[in-house]
């Protein structure tokens, strides 16, 4: 008697290929990264630098809450610009991006890239705040639950938005300045709105209180990664 696979358990094994095949960019990342520890190193030696900075920079005294809030995003922001656009460049910089394309279909590629720029973005913060947190032993996080929703969407909308302004850039000349430049403008909105959330998060506030913030910046993701996905086959295609 014949095996009849149902549509069920077809859409099954068709989403477990789609998953196989954006793990293996995704393992692929993170072997190279890994392997090299160049940019790891880099970017953890950029976020001790500048919480240091800021450390002699401002003083002994207490600051204002919106202050810390302010400087705690700058640090991640920077620390976001250093790092999140390696996973396209590297492709041009190795140039392995023609095998990539001949090998991989955009969809797997994107959803890869994105899965490692997530990870990473929340990895890099999540060092940037444990560091600031550490100098800055004065700054009280009254509502640490809050806070930690807050800088894990965060961390989402920055790798959502710096994967496809990587893809952008990969082929420039000035990469690194070029990559800066676009994202500001459209993490900008991103920023404004952490501010605003961590803030409170250092007040102390519920998450009825917070409730707006979190909802923007899940919105400010769940825009924007299908608008990429939308827009990512014109971009490698045309790379």
């Amino acid at each position: 008697m014949e095996n009849i696979e149902l549509p069920e358990d077809r859409l099954i094994n068709r989403l477990k290929l789609h998953l196989k095949r954006i793990n293996a960019i995704l393992l692929k990342d993170l072997k190279s990264e890994f392997r090299s520890r160049y940019g790891i190193s880099a970017i953890s030696l950029f976020i001790l630098t500048s919480v240091t900075m800021l450390l002699f920079g401002t003083g002994s005294g207490k600051l204002e809450n919106s202050l810390y809030s302010g400087l705690m995003w700058l640090i991640m922001f920077f620390g976001s610009m250093t790092g999140l656009s390696k996973g396209f460049v590297r492709e041009e910089e190795l140039q392995t991006s023609l095998f990539l394309k001949m090998s991989s279909k955009p969809s797997y590629i994107y959803f890869g890239k994105l899965i490692y720029n997530i990870l990473f973005s929340i990895s890099l913060n999540g060092l940037a705040i444990i560091l600031f947190i550490f100098f800055f032993g004065e700054l009280i996080i009254r509502s640490p639950l809050e806070f930690i929703v807050l800088i894990f969407f965060g961390s989402i909308g920055i790798g959502s938005a710096t994967t496809v302004i990587a893809a952008i850039i990969s082929k420039a000349g000035i990469k690194n300045s070029l990559f800066t430049v676009l994202s500001f403008p459209v993490l900008l909105p991103l920023i404004i709105i952490g501010i605003e959330g961590t803030t409170f998060s250092f007040e102390g506030t519920t998450f009825s209180e917070i409730d707006s913030n979190i909802k923007i910046l899940i919105a400010y993701s769940g825009v924007l990664i299908p608008v990429s996905y939308i827009v990512f086959d014109m971009i490698w295609e045309d790379s």
